[in-house]
């Protein structure tokens, strides 16, 4: 497939080629960089980062907690130098981790200050630096800079950027060109916006003064807060590296994902995204908690595209797909009914539906309707809208009649799947109910490639019901003989999932991949035909390791499918408690920003800059607002990345002295030095003034 070209905050076209496949996953080829004694990049395993949250100059402390970091799995450690005083602070740090047997590489964080990372870049073994503040400025100034002028930045950043590149290069230390979407300067933002545009070509004006003096142990990152932003950016740094020749190594991240499950939720889509296109060498996952927790979660990101990228199978000679990966949009579907009354539907641009399994084992039918109705008088925003049922026998064929009838009026649709051994005969809902009333049943089986006529048989049952037929099958089966067969039928009461056979030896395409094959396929065969993504073990990166973290596998698998528009119901399917299969659903939907049902917090993850006790902070004010659907909080250690991050924030929380907090409205500080212990019943106050407060 060609790639085709893009116009998109620039006069200048763009191709749509940021990766080797779209459907498999092969690792980018980038240059070795050395980091002390660990080097990322090249044929380097995917290396564990994280960053120390005390204060820098704290010299036990920090030490004790960098040991912390080790003993966990921790491969390089990050340290804040905001201060020339902090910088050389290392120098003792460095010394105490040596006593103890630590050779761990250090990298120093810089913002702001170029002496803190001349005398920072002595002590450690990589310096990183924001281009959007460093020797540059954000102050939210609005200037229309002519090429002249522009041009003129460019020698000022040149000449401010040179002595911090010569000393790396004259001491044999790397560095990394850290781009922030919540910091980028004026001039960039003048002249690019805050777009992932600006935020490459921000880090490409540092890259190409360190190649002006022929240093190349570089890394770059794209972070930002919201998953969407963070993917497009790098797939437009790959993008565009690779039209000049560039192949630097990537440091991933998701930043001010903030806590719990959702942060984990909103990392996994985010890095493990990037991971399946083959792209990221060193990984961060950003938590506001202790930052040991943050250890385990990179780990298994990492393992998951280790596994897919040595996986060996039948190579697939497509590149791209019809998806623009730089422009996110919704897959266009059509729109359905799922009820003769016109009050349920799916597709076009409805918020995707929420699905959970329920299983039959045991057979306790009478306590499935009691919990399913207990959930649903106790959630009013986050309900379950779809209950799927695998019938495997006449016996659950019946027991999925009686829960049908019992729930009828408590959810919006049913999907009853059925295994191969059941006939259709077997169904027989016409003698037990009224056709008026079954219009919100949807039929599936899975089938393989030579059960075209089969699935004639069953769109055609369904349409004599007034059902509607999810057609099971891999794209490989819907090209070779369903798709012709079927596709004479029409789309009408149609809608497509797949799960995959995992004993297949000579596929090695990843579960999104795999989804994305079937998005195409059906542009040929069936058109518009909603999407359903089925999270279960057939649709998982390593069936060996899925039920050990079935939320990261659901946040990369339906996380990056959202992202990039596809997806129409979701279903959580091997999660068995109600509970938790339901809320993750909906925290998928929320991370993905597919489906918005509660507050956004977009929360720092605390370092040596925090300004107060950011996780304390982060907890009671979640516990005071949590209940605002639709309005996002920004909770911000300090002024770095602070207004800049709120982008998409409506009210921010900021540190600006020690126990004094700065609140925002959108960009705008409107309250300054606010004692901490006030601080939160005057940003009540504030929501309370916009009109955006509810009682809870």
């Amino acid at each position: 497939m060609k790639a085709k070209k893009i116009s998109k905050n620039s006069s200048r076209e763009i191709d749509l080629s940021y990766c080797s496949s779209r459907f498999q996953a092969f690792r980018r080829s980038s240059r070795e960089v050395q980091i002390g004694n660990t080097a990322i990049g090249g044929k380097n395993p995917i290396r564990i980062q994280s960053m120390t949250t005390t204060p820098t100059e704290d010299i036990c402390s920090t030490v004790k907690q960098s040991l912390a970091l080790v003993e966990s799995g921790c491969e390089i450690i990050r340290i804040t130098a905001p201060n020339k005083k902090a910088a050389k602070a290392l120098a003792l740090i460095s010394k105490e981790l040596k006593k103890s047997k630590c050779d761990v590489p250090l990298v120093a964080d810089i913002h702001f200050l170029p002496s803190a990372a001349l005398e920072a870049v002595e002590h450690v073994d990589k310096i990183r630096i924001n281009p959007g503040n460093y020797a540059d400025k954000k102050k939210f100034l609005v200037k229309e800079y002519s090429e002249k002028e522009y041009a003129l930045e460019l020698e000022r950043l040149y000449d401010s950027f040179s002595p911090l590149v010569l000393k790396c290069k004259k001491l044999g230390k790397a560095m990394r060109i850290g781009t922030n979407h919540g910091s980028l300067s004026d001039r960039i933002m003048n002249r690019f916006g805050d777009t992932p545009l600006g935020m490459v070509e921000s880090a490409l004006e540092f890259i190409k003064i360190a190649e002006n003096h022929n240093y190349y142990d570089l890394c770059l990152s794209m972070k930002a807060s919201n998953p969407k932003v963070m993917i497009e950016s790098y797939r437009l740094a790959v993008n565009k590296m690779d039209k000049l020749g560039m192949h630097y190594p990537l440091h991933l991240g998701v930043t001010e994902a903030g806590d719990g499950e959702d942060a984990r939720i909103k990392s996994a889509i985010g890095i493990g995204a990037l991971l399946n296109d083959g792209i990221g060498d060193t990984i961060r996952v950003s938590l506001t908690e202790d930052p040991i927790y943050e250890i385990p979660v990179a780990q298994a990101l990492a393992e998951k595209a280790m596994y897919l990228w040595n996986r060996k199978g039948i190579i697939d000679k497509r590149k791209n797909d019809s998806i623009d990966p730089f422009n996110f949009s919704r897959n266009p579907t059509k729109l359905n009914f799922l009820n003769k009354e016109k009050k349920f539907s799916v597709g076009a641009n409805k918020a995707p539906k929420v699905i959970v399994n329920i299983s039959l084992d045991g057979g306790n039918v009478d306590q499935i309707i009691k919990d399913v109705c207990h959930y649903q008088m106790n959630h009013n925003d986050n309900r379950i809208e779809g209950i799927l049922i695998k019938a495997r026998t006449p016996k659950e064929i019946k027991d999925f009649k009686i829960i049908y009838s019992a729930l009828n009026t408590a959810v919006l649709f049913f999907i009853l799947e059925i295994e191969e051994n059941i006939d259709l005969a077997d169904l027989d809902f016409k003698s037990s109910y009224s056709i008026n009333n079954l219009s919100n049943i949807i039929l599936t089986q899975r089938l393989n490639v030579n059960d075209g006529y089969y699935a004639t048989q069953l769109l055609q049952y369904c349409r004599n019901h007034g059902f509607y037929f999810a057609l099971n099958a891999e794209s490989t089966a819907i090209e070779k003989e369903i798709g012709p067969i079927l596709s004479k039928m029409g789309t009408e009461n149609l809608i497509l999932c797949e799960e995959f056979n995992q004993n297949n030896p000579n596929s090695n395409h990843h579960p999104v991949g795999r989804y994305r094959s079937l998005v195409e396929i059906s542009k040929k065969y069936f058109p518009q035909s909603p999407i359903w993504l089925r999270n279960s073990k057939n649709n998982s990166i390593n069936p060996k390791e899925y039920y050990s973290d079935r939320a990261l596998e659901s946040s990369i698998f339906s996380g990056n499918l959202l992202c990039d528009g596809i997806g129409d119901l979701i279903s959580i399917e091997h999660e068995p408690d109600l509970t938790k299969a339901t809320t993750l659903a909906y925290n998928i939907l929320q991370a993905s920003r597919s489906r918005v049902t509660k507050t956004e917090f977009v929360a720092c993850p605390s370092c040596g800059r925090t300004l107060f006790d950011l996780q304390s902070v982060t907890t009671r004010i979640k516990s005071k607002t949590s209940h605002l659907k639709g309005v996002t909080i920004a909770i911000m250690g300090c002024i770095v990345n602070g207004p800049g991050e709120m982008a998409d924030a409506d009210f921010g929380y900021v540190g600006g002295a020690p126990k004094k907090i700065n609140l925002y409205i959108g960009k705008k500080c409107v309250e300054y030095n606010v004692p901490e212990e006030n601080a939160l019943n005057h940003l009540i106050e504030l929501i309370k003034k916009e009109g955006k407060w509810v009682d809870p």
